[in-house]
């Protein structure tokens, strides 16, 4: 049987989504852009089932850094059992990051799609952004002498919860998850390449909740689902792709960080902002709310156009 999703958009959509997922470039905002080059904007239960196939192929995020930090996982595991003490502080201080965000997420998540599920909000997040890392960047440099030992199980309980508060930022479409995670690793003192492992061990519990809340929001619809629609195959083949580009993008982003810092990925999030721009303004790719009845809001937007995926922890 053939279905909406080929082969080849699966396998760019899982590049792109492992790619971009930990990088600090926002993962919306590439999302979106391949979806309506591929043409993946339309008929309407495509758009839907893709939308949340950008949010279930997270997954594939989440199993690679099972596997590369399944060292620090199997110490948090040991640590809830008493077996190791920084395992329980690291598990600790992910908790306690993660939740601001799983009490905010679900509040906030009509109220984002509805207002900020514009080209306006999007590259307005994307450039400020850009600017945050660029002046971060600068500023790493100049407090190079930091203890380059401190890690994620060192921080306490205050550095943690900042942390977290600093993720609910990345609900704003195209502000990127990593980026304030990473941001805010470095503000309570951790050196980048330090910030970045405890950014992807934050995203287990995040991701993988917007994962789950997405799929089963899907399945248990009146709606066909996502399978039905795409396919269980492409769906397989872009998580599969999805987990071997994001491992790639992991150990590359944490060497080069080591070395380099942020600035250049500031550089990028401005030159994608100007790229969507100008593909929006000449009605290539489109980004507006789910909802179409939202005139008012699509009103302020750049240009009229269609959905970007409602996940309020995209990157």
């Amino acid at each position: 049987m053939s279905t909406a999703l080929g082969i080849v958009d699966a396998v760019t959509l899982g590049i792109i989504e492992g790619v971009t997922e930990y990088l600090p470039v926002s993962s919306t905002g590439h999302l979106v852009l391949a979806r309506s080059l591929l043409g993946l904007d339309s008929p309407e239960d495509v758009r839907r089932s893709v939308d949340t196939l950008l949010i279930v192929i997270q997954g594939g995020a989440i199993l690679a850094v099972l596997g590369l930090y399944r060292r620090a996982v199997g110490r948090m595991i040991l640590g809830l059992l008493g077996r190791d003490h920084r395992g329980l502080l690291l598990f600790r201080n992910i908790l306690i990051a993660f939740l601001p965000a799983m009490v905010l997420g679900p509040l906030l998540d009509s109220w984002i799609e509805k207002r900020l599920m514009h080209i306006g909000p999007v590259l307005l997040a994307l450039v400020a952004g850009g600017v945050v890392m660029i002046l971060a960047g600068k500023r790493y440099r100049a407090d190079s002498t930091e203890d380059s030992d401190r890690s994620g199980a060192d921080l306490s309980v205050l550095d943690a919860l900042k942390i977290g508060l600093l993720q609910c930022i990345a609900m704003w479409p195209g502000t990127s998850r990593s980026m304030v995670t990473i941001l805010g690793g470095m503000m309570v003192g951790l050196r980048p390449a330090r910030a970045a492992e405890f950014s992807f061990l934050l995203g287990l519990p995040t991701l993988g909740g917007a994962t789950v809340y997405k799929l089963a929001g899907n399945l248990m619809g009146d709606e066909p689902n996502m399978f039905a629609v795409l396919g269980w195959m492409p769906v397989t083949i872009g998580i599969v792709v999805a987990t071997i580009s994001a491992a790639v993008a992991i150990r590359w982003l944490v060497g080069y960080l080591t070395r380099h810092g942020l600035a250049v990925f500031g550089w990028y999030r401005i030159g994608l902002a100007a790229a969507l721009l100008g593909l929006a303004l000449g009605g290539v790719v489109s980004i507006a709310p789910d909802d179409p009845s939202d005139q008012s809001a699509a009103a302020s937007a750049v240009v009229d156009t269609v959905a970007l995926p409602s996940d309020p922890t995209t990157t």
